[in-house]
């Protein structure tokens, strides 16, 4: 190996421009789509307080319940996924 020959030096073409762009806007989409939630908290109120879990949710937000839930609500099984719970929950209060 001779002492004259060096490494190549490395230059931002447009390949590397595109993959750039596309890295950056796939971080961007991620970082949006971690925003603040969007639903409605569960109220803090007695009867809210005590429900812990989907069979309880859906005895009132169910089909044939006071409130149902709205068309195209997700059939999850998870309720307190996505609704928050108050922040005083399970201190129920007389």
């Amino acid at each position: 190996m001779q002492e004259s020959e060096s490494k190549p030096t490395w230059h931002m073409n447009k390949r590397d421009l595109v993959f750039l762009g596309i890295v950056l806007a796939v971080i961007l989409l991620l970082v949006m789509g971690t925003s603040e939630r969007t639903t409605k908290p569960v109220p803090s109120d007695a009867t809210h307080q005590v429900v812990t879990s989907r069979a309880q949710c859906m005895a009132c937000h169910g089909v044939d319940g006071v409130k149902p839930q709205p068309m195209g609500h997700t059939k999850a099984d998870q309720c307190f996924q996505c609704h928050m719970q108050p922040k005083n929950w399970g201190k129920v209060t007389p």
